[in-house]
């Protein structure tokens, strides 16, 4: 197939070639509006110098620099955060925003405190994720003074003094939870609840939906007291194959937090899929894989594209207008996998 050349990305932006030499080259002002038009028939038609116009049209831009903290660098829902964030600063047209992404290797606060301190003067807004204590209270708002905000995500935390939450409404997710597992279990039976750990907000607001729902409209289940994972795969497996073990009359389970690899493993090893409707976090290849072999009964999919989207936004609005008076919550709906919806 011929290669694309500047006559064709002139033909398809209904521009002279002179023009697409302008853009391309910087030789003289071009309106913002022609330019626009001729990079997206650049990229349209594939042309060899599309990312050249594209550093071209940002050079007289605003530019941003965005930090981010994530978790768990190595896995897939993490990295397909990360790329999501990329995507949606990229399709960001009128600003150039860098984007920085860093990540957490345990769920301690002070780390996540030390690297909220570290990206000071690195960057204009932060977006985080991690565990709500007082450490990461005082270093969100040790940036605010210093006119940096910071949005927390998917797990709230530093409320009052963020920026904004955004990411589910998860005593609402947990409520669900809650009623799948009522209506898809064969009877009344224990059910057990995996929390990641005891700081991280949102793990605890799905453990009360949870247990509100179930007190409320399914009494005859006991639910029992929730197991601390630390989000990991073995530990989670070993105290999934210990309560299998244990409770012949175990019936659900909610892996609230990370470490859903380990239930599934276990689940397989247990050969007790059949009897226990599990519900997990976040659409995976593992947790896809799993589904379909109706190991699992359900997934909780955040909306990354969307929610991506949104943050993006939101930080380049409060940069430029500034951080709000009241500190506000953005809740993006949960999607909801089961077996044939694959």
């Amino acid at each position: 197939m011929k290669r694309p050349t500047i006559a064709d990305v002139a033909q398809a932006a209904g521009v002279s070639v002179a023009t697409v030499d302008r853009v391309l080259n910087a030789r003289l002002p071009v309106r913002e509006e022609t330019s626009k038009r001729v990079f997206a028939a650049a990229e349209k038609i594939g042309f060899h110098a599309t990312n050249i116009i594209r550093q071209r049209m940002l050079a007289d831009l605003p530019s941003y620099n965005l930090g981010f903290i994530l978790r768990k660098e190595r896995h897939a829902f993490y990295q397909a955060f990360a790329g999501k964030l990329e995507a949606a600063a990229l399709a960001v047209r009128d600003r150039r925003l860098n984007v920085q992404v860093q990540y957490a290797r345990s769920g301690e606060p002070a780390e996540l405190a030390g690297l909220l301190l570290g990206m000071k003067g690195k960057v204009h807004a932060i977006g985080a994720t991690g565990p709500d204590h007082h450490d990461v209270t005082s270093a969100v708002s040790l940036l605010r003074s210093s006119g940096i905000p910071t949005f927390s995500l998917l797990s709230d935390f530093a409320q009052g003094v963020r920026e904004a939450y955004l990411g589910a409404n998860n005593m609402k997710v947990g409520r669900t939870a809650a009623w799948m597992i009522s209506k898809l279990s064969h009877s009344p039976g224990k059910v057990l609840l995996l929390l990641g750990g005891h700081r991280f907000h949102g793990h605890s607001l799905r453990e009360t939906g949870f247990r509100a729902y179930m007190r409320e409209y399914a009494p005859d289940f006991e639910v029992m007291d929730a197991l601390i994972t630390l989000e990991t795969r073995r530990l989670t497996y070993e105290l999934v194959m210990d309560t299998i073990a244990k409770h012949q009359d175990l019936v659900g389970i909610y892996c609230i937090g990370g470490g859903m690899e380990g239930v599934i493993e276990a689940l397989r090893e247990g050969n007790r899929s059949e009897k226990i409707v599990c519900l997990v976090n976040e659409l995976t290849p593992e947790s896809r894989q799993a589904l379909l072999e109706r190991r699992i009964s359900g997934i909780f999919q955040t909306p990354l594209p969307e929610l991506c989207t949104d943050l993006i936004a939101t930080m380049v609005h409060t940069i430029e207008h500034g951080m709000a008076e009241t500190p506000g919550q953005r809740f993006l709906p949960a999607h909801l996998w089961v077996p044939e919806s694959l």
